[in-house]
């Protein structure tokens, strides 16, 4: 095993570009396509990637909001602490791998911008509790528990298509998500992936007397020790009192609970709005202070940089595929060599390719859903069944796509070729078991 995580990290290391430039490369090479498969003028490529760049300015906000506000809850005192129990109870370098898997896994499913900083944060934490952990394997451990999102309470396509009023209703209806997440299959699923994940993981740590990168010596400063702009204003202000008054968050907190409950109360449904509105007035409610959590969301944002930056990039590259056509022609070859119980399994596989282009779940799926839709209704397929297998080769792809390693890469101070030798691989069995999954579906 260490010979052959040798061999994906030494050509990761030679060949992979930085996450921005795979971006640009991505934008070129689909340029190229539109252009010489689907004979789209180069103007109006040129077009359609101008017009698509800022076409998801208001969903890049949702995911820099979740990934912020995921980092605060990761942060805040009480969840540190149940952290640090847990950590220091770790004794071991491979025992360290498992339990970053563990909990990079666990976060992800319950929602997938906490798993994503919450995986970055307790690996960084193991690393440095552990002597001889290899520091790029404990941070792509924890990472790659990011593809159990697929399977979890914030999987978008499952809660899109069961939310009413969704914008392929009228085609596929709701699909409750006992049907998706909640099936049997997809249950079985997240207990494989839970089990097997973390033992690949330990697999693949260097034997003893093999040569380990560990954690480098902590360079950014304490930032704690610095007093604040509220610590200036003095203790015996009402400035500085209101500035640290937990009644206010408790207050304002508590509204937001109070909202949520009633919104569900009067039937309304989850969406990654209100995911957004919940976990931003949780992190209130758990941070104590306005200033605590001002504090800590300021530490969040600087995780989010890349994608800020790099999402309009994958926006462009959407619009060029689905006004060329790029979309439905990947998905008719998969298609047309579909049957009604196979349709599933070819969705999952050009989900997996359509993915690299792109990489957000509810983007991916306004272009490819149409295309899957129709074809389980005229092959008289599962919906939920083809509609979760699109979900399903975005999670597998997310291992290897270098969009959303972003955060885990700002946590960690790693560079993406640090890290993506050892998610290879934790693709290729997450791969299998998803193929198993779709295919064994019908059987259970």
């Amino acid at each position: 095993m260490t010979k052959i995580t040798a061999f994906f990290t030494e050509l990761m290391r030679r060949y992979l570009p930085d996450p921005f430039v795979f971006a640009i490369l991505l934008t070129l090479l689909t340029l190229c396509l539109a252009i010489g498969i689907e004979g789209r003028a180069p103007a109006l490529a040129a077009v359609d990637w101008g017009k698509g760049f800022w076409s998801l300015l208001a969903f890049t906000t949702q995911m820099v909001v979740i990934l912020a506000m995921g980092y605060v809850l990761a942060t805040a005192p009480v969840v540190d602490r149940l952290i640090n129990r847990i950590v220091n109870k770790v004794e071991r370098p491979r025992t360290a791998v498992i339990v970053a898997t563990l909990i990079g896994c666990v976060g992800s499913y319950l929602n997938w911008g906490f798993g994503l900083v919450l995986g970055g944060i307790v690996g960084r934490k193991l690393a440095r509790r552990n002597r001889g952990v290899p520091y790029p394997l404990i941070i792509a451990s924890a990472y790659s528990g990011f593809t159990m999102y697929g399977l979890g309470f914030s999987a978008t396509i499952p809660v899109l298509i069961s939310t009413k009023g969704h914008a392929f209703e009228s085609k596929m209806g709701l699909i409750p998500l006992s049907e998706t997440i909640f099936s049997t299959p997809i249950l079985l699923t997240s207990l494989a992936v839970l089990l097997t994940l973390p033992l690949l993981n330990a697999a693949m740590h260097p034997k003893a007397g093999e040569p380990v990168t560990e954690i480098p010596p902590e360079t950014d400063a304490d930032a704690a020790g610095k007093p604040g702009a509220a610590e200036l204003l003095g203790r015996d202000t009402i400035a500085w009192r209101l500035n640290h008054s937990r009644l206010l968050s408790w207050l304002i907190g508590g509204l937001g609970m109070v909202y949520v409950a009633l919104h569900f109360k009067q039937g309304g449904t989850l969406d990654l709005n209100l995911i957004n509105f919940f976990i931003l007035f949780l992190g209130i409610l758990l941070l104590g202070t306005p200033m605590n959590y001002v504090e800590k969301l300021n530490e969040g944002v600087k995780t989010v940089g890349g994608i800020v930056l790099q999402f309009p990039f994958y926006a462009g590259i959407m619009a060029i595929m689905a006004a060329s056509g790029l979309v439905e022609s990947i998905a008719h070859v998969f298609i047309q060599i579909s049957s009604p119980s196979t349709l599933p399994f070819w969705g999952l596989v050009s989900s997996f390719v359509i993915n690299f282009f792109a990489p957000s779940g509810g983007g991916h799926w306004v272009i490819q859903g149409p295309f899957m839709i129709d074809a389980a209704k005229a092959m008289g397929a599962s919906q939920s069944q083809t509609a979760m297998s699109v979900m399903l080769g975005n999670a597998w792809n997310d291992l290897v796509q270098p969009f959303w390693i972003l955060p885990a890469l700002a946590i960690s101070r790693l560079q993406l070729k640090d890290i993506m030798g050892y998610t290879v691989l934790s693709m290729v069995l997450v791969g299998a078991i998803y193929m198993v999954t779709i295919l064994a579906w019908p059987l259970l």
